[in-house]
């Protein structure tokens, strides 16, 4: 081995035992933004806003992740991991105490209409948008520096969506639990699980010596042959969760006919349902199957698309939950293919481009999809729910016939090689 190899084969080891440090940023980042998830569609109204606005906030923020991913992607590799995840925890935690206010205060008769409208944009679309935006390029671009092989690349791509999933479990046990007490305690406890992860930055992670960053990383295109048949992919998976994510509140709301507190507890229910289906497979059927990218996207998406079938049944509480958990349990499966396939192709100073632009298209599909089922649910309340389910289909299709997906290991990472040696 080679003084250079020993250097950073030393260098991955340190790394390695900081990512459970950024794996608890994540944690904390999205548990912040998942307790709010129960008690929004609720919320919307009990402050006079209609469902398209709440969509509509919701896609502005998607549009932020979408504008700054790459930034930040591509900073986490020049400024270090440390800098980039306090500025971004701050940001989300200074904000989202404004948001609370600013809900307590359209709960109070204080604000209303257009104001009230103007405010949540900017607070939980604009702003909180933003500064969310670096948590997973961070994360994501970390772990593809410190693995080598693609069992450690997808086993840790597992880990970062995993966390994202507790996240999702906890947010929606809290979020909904809370609800029962009051709406805005729940919202209340958003901007505390963000001052949290900044703490945990703040006091435990390490920051990187200089040669452990780039100094120039490299712009990656969305047009880059190693990557854009994984991004069709995500995208079409990350549309269908979208369009039936923000709607659930609605429709437990609506076809089980309760109150807006009891629509809170029963949609964090299924938010954590949703979220242990995830959990569960990435903690558990990922690394234990040790199925490839493609695999993964294949079983995925089949079995995504059983869930959405499920939910269109309109047969209770019950059946709500299977369907739902069954959704997660597929993206969950999924996700790691989407992500950590075409990390496999890139050279270490194009990753931190790679997951933002990973991080940019998973922020496309909200700036459409949240609007765009609220607006379906308006005409009918299934229509989100078998348009997410086609879709899911079209992704499998895809998938399966593509010859990006049906390429040996070895082959595909030496064509894409050469194909892709220009990006910048």
């Amino acid at each position: 081995m080679s003084a250079s190899q020993t250097v950073r084969k030393q260098r991955r080891g340190r790394s390695s035992s900081q990512v459970g440090v950024v794996l608890s940023a994540v944690f904390l980042a999205y548990l912040g933004q998942t307790t709010l998830n129960p008690v929004i569609a609720p919320l919307s109204r009990e402050v006079g806003l209609a469902e398209w606005q709440i969509g509509l906030t919701i896609s502005v923020a998607a549009v932020m992740v979408v504008l700054t991913s790459q930034s930040w992607g591509r900073r986490s590799q020049s400024w270090g991991r440390k800098p980039v995840l306090v500025a971004a925890l701050g940001i989300c935690a200074t904000t989202m105490a404004l948001f609370a206010l600013i809900a307590a205060l359209g709960v109070g008769g204080a604000l209303s209409g257009t104001p009230l409208f103007c405010l949540f944009v900017l607070t939980r679309g604009l702003v909180f948008g933003a500064a969310l935006a670096a948590i997973m390029p961070t994360a994501q671009a970390y772990v593809a520096d410190v693995t080598s092989n693609e069992e450690e690349r997808v086993r840790g791509m597992a880990g970062v969506g995993a966390s994202q999933g507790m996240a999702s479990i906890a947010g929606a046990l809290v979020g909904g639990l809370l609800s029962g007490i009051s709406l805005m305690v729940s919202v209340d406890m958003v901007p505390v699980f963000l001052l949290a992860g900044l703490l945990v930055v703040l006091v435990a992670l390490h920051r990187e010596e200089g040669a452990e960053l780039v100094a120039e990383p490299t712009h990656v295109r969305p047009s880059d042959p190693r990557v854009w048949p994984f991004l069709v992919a995500g995208f079409g998976m990350f549309t269908s969760l979208g369009l039936i994510q923000v709607v659930t509140g609605f429709l437990v709301q609506d076809r089980l006919r309760l109150d807006a507190n009891t629509t809170g507890l029963v949609t964090g229910g299924a938010l954590l349902a949703a979220g242990v289906g995830m959990v569960l497979a990435q903690s558990i059927i990922v690394p234990r199957s040790k199925w490839s990218p493609p695999t993964l996207l294949r079983v995925g998406s089949f079995t995504g698309a059983v869930g959405f079938a499920l939910l269109a049944v309109n047969g209770g509480a019950a059946l709500l939950i299977v369907a739902v958990t069954v959704i997660g349990a597929g993206v969950g499966i999924a996700m790691p293919g989407y992500t950590a396939g075409p990390t496999l192709l890139m050279s270490r100073e194009e990753q931190g481009g790679l997951a933002g632009l990973i991080g940019a298209t998973n922020g496309l599909t909200y700036v459409v999809s949240p609007t765009a089922g609220t607006a379906m649910y308006g005409i009918s309340p299934i229509l989100p729910i078998v348009a997410g389910g086609v879709i899911l289909a079209l992704v499998l299709v895809f998938v399966l016939v593509h010859r990006s997906f049906r390429r040996a290991p070895a082959e595909a990472a030496g064509a894409a090689g050469a194909a892709g040696g220009g990006a910048g």
